[in-house]
């Protein structure tokens, strides 16, 4: 074979093992980021410590491999040295932090959330740089195997970043299939493959790599290029991550912040670097050292512009599965951000042809870009993203990466170009309002407040009539101030507080709007806690839903921290602690449902406390609900669950509670004086309660939720789009495993002198649940029957009497011919629900049309109380509280958006 075909095969195996080794230590990467996210709370700081951690461990590897090849004649053998110090740590790992959980754990029981942070920071440090200072010191190895041929640093940067964006991928499913610590391992024993390989080639290919060292390095630079352009290709590496943790914060927001968008927003991003490396190849002239930097502003502002456009261009509603909606985000992200990683990526090799295509010059730009890179995602996680948030940072990324990159050009009037960028660049500066957005949900609202913080993005919207709705990362609403969903909320502490004997400390672990926190009042002593992650959701709980939470943050202690942390860091024990509603799909959400959280919820327990998790049934299919229950019953064996509607709490009692739940409501209520009971049980009574109970959690074998092996954040994403999430089915299911009559008696040791009235609740409430299964189904009919029959057997239940009195409105306004009397219908709705706030604000209206002053006065008064922030009332600073001056948006220069 002749020394240039054997030269030409070299360079190919030598590549394939190359793009290998960048899938692993991607691979390696995410895995990490998800481990953090686990173990110290999910949010955009997790990411950024994380990608800071590992690019300065690269950075700094590759400067230091440099130093290292210099002196040595088997850079390949080296490199696979590097890999398997990798693999050995990747092994090794887990089992460190599995022994260190209890020191972990003792460490977040006496710091403040500051200090945990830290504490994370230098584990980060510790354990993601001496792997990623080893990629980084192959690096410069890798090159100098492949000689310094005109096209080595651009086709080895190329292949190792596509196969880096494989696996950012990659670890999707073997999380979903193996957990963390077996998915860590798999790669683990990937990178001991790739050890291998590359120091078989070492031995069989060094005369190869001798011919081709000795062809490729005659009349080559090799000097270390000017601390200038380092210090500049440094800032354009930051610039770079801004880029990326922005782009990962917006667009994990606009597209659901799952495990599948992060990844697809992370593989979209390398894919583009890894071709501009590639392309590279073609792009001659000194032209490109102008334009460059000018094209990949261009695009990153422009791309800003088209954020509101392309998302209402591409419709998520009509896909049918969880690949069709990817490859539609794939759509947006190769849009918004190809051309720019494209130009990204081509950066490294147009600048190292300046110094002769040099290893050398490569492995100090190498270093110099992701050292930079390290600082730019701390840039822009903790300083900018808070200050001035994604958008603007965004905007920030391109006016640095214009300048810096214009170091290189040497045409002066492109630098014309800085201020008519920054000119463009201004309007885009802000979060687009969330009508624009999202007009499709949200066309007609009026945005009230926003805030983003490190943590996520708040909004506050107002709807046409007067209601507003909390937005977590957009996409979620995490709450409304709708007067059904104040009691939903409401009712998620009423439960947990009955169910105890007798209360006196209060956890709820999340505030949201604060309502829920409201359910609490009737009990005057009770000393109240709330946890809460969000900055800009305590913000909104204080300003803007007060009117509907009953002003509860005056007698609420707000602490700001990670639930799990607290839990963790705290020692106090409460008799009720109450674990909020909230989105199980998201990224790290499930860890809150997870054994582990479990048992530290169970840790913080009083004697005779009580534990309640809520779960919306709609949020589940029957085998991610199925893992969940195992997972409570891991911790809590005699845990029960009570139905509230279409939400499930499940309830786990301090082990050695004895006093029967029946029991333990009635001496609750007896405490209390009649006004006092009223709002303890929302008007329905301790029965009505006592007869949503559903059963014991039957003994089952199965997967649970765990820390180290998640599940349900892989899955669940799948069914929403595959049409999986059917409440219809949920209903069907939760009726055949409800405890009979006797049994549930007997759970709850019923007294026989209360056994008639337990028996009418929880008939009542089985044929409510019948009722709307039937509706769901199409059996419209059947379903009116059940629900009367529902309601003559217990009319004091709510969610009945609502539905009975919706029907009679509903009747009343489908009649065309005026067979009903409106007043008498509406007088008649009232007396099945005295508080049906539509049915009032007829009256009201219809009494203000005779000119009944009285009769409207009272109307009014009784449909305020029940919907304070309706337009149908006077003037919007009356309703809110706010001073029209504070009705700003945070991070915005959109002035008053009330006007």
């Amino acid at each position: 074979m002749s020394p240039s075909l054997a030269n030409k095969s070299y360079v190919i195996v030598l590549l394939a093992v190359y793009s290998v080794s960048g899938l692993t230590a991607l691979a390696y990467e995410v895995l990490w980021v998800r481990m953090l996210a686990l173990q110290f709370g999910v949010s955009i700081f997790g990411v950024v410590v994380t990608v800071s951690s590992f690019m300065a461990g690269l950075g700094i590897g590759s400067v230091v491999g440099l130093h290292w090849s210099r002196r040595i004649v088997a850079p390949l053998k080296w490199f696979a040295g590097f890999e398997l110090c990798v693999a050995l740590l990747a092994l090794t790992t887990p089992w460190l932090l599995l022994a260190l959980e209890s020191w972990l754990a003792a460490v977040a029981a006496q710091t403040s959330l500051p200090a945990w942070y830290l504490v994370q920071f230098a584990l980060v440090g510790v354990l993601l740089f001496v792997p990623a200072f080893c990629m980084g010191a192959g690096f410069p190895m890798m090159l100098k195997a492949l000689g310094d041929a005109p096209q080595t640093l651009a086709r080895a940067y190329g292949v190792n970043t596509l196969g880096a964006a494989l696996g950012a991928l990659l670890p999707l499913w073997l999380l979903s299939q193996l957990g963390w610590l077996s998915s860590m391992q798999t790669i683990a024993l990937g990178g001991v493959l790739v050890a291998g390989l590359t120091f078989y080639l070492s031995l069989r290919l060094e005369d190869n790599m001798r011919v081709m060292q000795s062809f490729s390095s005659g009349g080559i630079a090799s000097a270390m290029p000017n601390i200038p352009t380092l210090v500049a290709y440094s800032g354009i590496g930051a610039a770079a991550l801004m880029l990326e943790v922005a782009w990962t914060r917006l667009f994990g927001m606009i597209m659901l912040r799952t495990e599948y968008v992060l990844a697809l927003v992370l593989a979209m991003y390398l894919i583009g670097v890894g071709l501009g490396s590639l392309l590279s190849r073609f792009m001659r002239g000194e032209i490109w050292y102008s334009m460059l930097p000018v094209a990949l502003s261009v695009f990153v502002i422009t791309g800003l512009w088209l954020v509101p456009h392309l998302l209402t261009v591409i419709d998520y509603d009509s896909a049918d599965s969880l690949l069709s909606v990817s490859l539609r985000q794939v759509v947006i992200l190769t849009a918004l951000t190809l051309p720019v990683t494209v130009l990204l990526g081509a950066w490294l090799p147009l600048l190292n042809r300046l110094y002769g295509h040099s290893h050398i010059s490569g492995a100090w730009l190498y270093g110099a870009n992701s050292v930079g890179a390290a600082g730019g995602a701390l840039l822009a996680g903790f300083v900018l993203t808070p200050l001035v948030g994604s958008a603007a940072t965004i905007v920030i990324a391109a006016i640095v990466l214009l300048a810096l990159g214009l170091t290189w050009s040497r045409f002066r009037f492109v630098w014309v170009s800085l201020p008519l960028m920054a000119i463009a660049a201004y309007p885009v500066s802000t979060m687009v309002p969330v009508a624009q957005l999202l007009p499709g949900l949200y066309s007609n609202t009026n945005e009230l407040y926003s805030h983003e913080d490190a943590v996520s993005i708040t909004h506050v919207i107002e709807q046409p009539n007067g209601q507003r709705l909390l937005l977590a990362d957009l996409q979620r609403m995490d709450a409304s101030s709708d007067p059904t969903s104040v009691e939903v909320q409401k009712n998620q502490v009423r439960l947990p507080l009955l169910l105890h004997p007798e209360p006196k400390s209060l956890l709820l672990l999340g505030l949201g709007t604060g309502i829920s926190a409201a359910g609490s009042l009737a009990y005057p002593q009770l000393e109240r806690t709330a946890v809460e992650l969000s900055q800009g959701a305590i913000n909104a709980a204080q300003d803007w839903f007060a009117p509907v939470n009953n002003h509860v943050m005056q007698r609420l202690h707000v602490v700001r921290d990670d639930a799990r942390h607290y839990l963790m860091a705290n020692r106090q024990q409460y008799d009720v602690i109450v674990g909020d509603l909230f989105h199980p799909d998201l990224v790290g959400r499930s860890a809150l449902l997870s054994v582990q959280q479990f048992a530290r919820a169970k840790q913080r327990l009083s004697a005779d406390g009580v534990f309640v998790q809520w779960l919306a049934l709609n949020q589940f299919t029957v085998d991610a609900f199925d893992i969940v229950l195992r997972s409570f019953q891991r911790e809590f064996p005699q845990a029960m669950v009570f139905v509230d509607a279409f939400r499930v709490a499940l309830v786990g009692r301090k082990p050695g509670a004895t006093t029967p739940l029946s029991v333990a409501v009635m001496d609750n209520l007896n405490r209390l004086d009649e006004a006092q009971r009223h709002s303890a049980t929302g008007g329905e009574g301790a029965w009505t309660w006592l007869g949503r109970y559903w059963g014991m959690l039957p003994m089952a074998k199965g997967p649970v939720q765990d820390e180290w092996a998640p599940r349900i954040e892989y899955d669940l994403p799948q069914a929403r789009y595959s049409g999986q999430l059917d409440l219809a089915v949920m209903l069907d299911y939760m009726l055949q495993i409800r405890a009979p009559l006797d049994v549930a008696m007997s759970q709850l040791q019923v007294r026989p002198e209360n056994e008639q009235r337990f028996q009418d609740a929880y008939e009542a409430t089985q044929l409510a649940h019948k009722s709307w299964l039937a509706f769901l189904t199409g059996q419209a009919d059947k379903a009116e029957k059940m629900l009367q029959l529902a309601y003559q057997t217990n009319p004091q239940d709510r969610w009945i009497g609502f539905a009975i009195a919706d029907g009679a409105l509903a009747s009343l306004d489908a009649s065309h011919n005026k067979k009903y009397d409106e007043w008498q219908v509406l007088q008649s709705v009232l007396k099945v629900r005295p508080d049906h706030p539509e049915a009032l604000l007829r009256l009201w209206r219809l009494a203000q049309a005779r000119d009944d002053a009285e009769q409207a006065a009272t109307y009014r008064a009784r449909f305020a109380a029940i919907d304070p922030l309706s337009k149908a009332l006077k003037n919007t600073e009356e309703i809110t509280g706010v001073p029209e001056s504070r009705r700003v948006r945070s991070n915005a220069k959109y002035g008053n958006l009330d006007q």
